[in-house]
């Protein structure tokens, strides 16, 4: 039996505001099998994005149980959480979080360094990540000299390039326009296809929810829906962008 790649049981994240306690999450159980491409979806304080942060070790949970690639990372400390997402995750924000001041090719290099990866090599990988998501000659661009598209595309290179099994999407179009919002899913599909990376998407929008294979919804901190989506929308397939 193939160990899935996210296995989350009886989670429940509770967070103390003053002297009122909030109950962001209520027992989530949750599997996502390696390759998936999977839209979470709620509206603001649902929950979705407390989930993604403890999926994507930046949070610990109250209580329950969270393997990731079989291993239990419920209680480890803060330096092995970053060991684990430096080397198995990568993530794509909503507001690119790229430094202003900084090129291209060297936003990208940022999991490197703190990897150890020594100059040439960090170098050249960065240049192949640009390069995956369609930004070759834009490597000494500053972010300012950029569109929000390529930001963002900037950022998806930054995410692949530690060559991680899994992407998470916080809101990764919820700064774009819509023609660039379709251009970014179709980059992401394509990833999917193409590498068989898991890719989890944190939108509040059903439009990008219907680029992914499976939709997982939330309401008060539980998962009130968790289906297949039969006929995924194909972006590149509609002519209105291209990877």
């Amino acid at each position: 039996m193939v160990t899935p790649v996210i296995q989350v049981s009886q989670v429940t994240r509770v967070y103390a505001t003053g002297a009122t306690l909030v109950q962001a999450l209520r027992g989530v159980d949750l599997v996502v099998k390696a390759g998936e491409m999977v839209a979470i979806m709620g509206v603001s304080g649902s929950g979705k994005s407390t989930l993604m942060h403890i999926l994507g070790c930046l949070d610990h949970p109250t209580g329950g149980r969270y393997l990731l690639n079989g291993q239990d990372v419920t209680r480890l400390d803060r330096d092995s959480l970053a060991y684990i997402r430096n080397r198995q995750i990568g993530f794509v924000f909503q507001s690119f979080n790229l430094l202003s001041n900084t090129t291209a090719w060297e936003n990208v290099a940022l999991p490197l360094i703190y990897a150890g990866v020594p100059g040439k090599e960090m170098m050249a990988r960065a240049r192949a990540a640009l390069q995956q998501v369609g930004l070759q000659g834009r490597e000494l661009h500053l972010p300012t000299q950029l569109s929000g598209g390529q930001q963002q595309r900037v950022a998806i290179a930054r995410a692949l390039v530690n060559e991680p099994a899994i992407i998470f999407a916080d809101e990764p179009t919820g700064a774009l326009d819509t023609r660039t919002s379709i251009e970014v899913m179709a980059l992401l599909q394509h990833l999917h296809r193409e590498r068989g990376l898991t890719i989890i998407i944190v939108t509040h929008e059903p439009d990008i929810a219907a680029y992914c294979q499976r939709l997982v919804r939330l309401r008060d901190g539980m998962i009130i829906e968790d289906r297949v989506i039969a006929e995924p929308r194909q972006a590149a397939e509609e002519g209105e962008c291209r990877a």
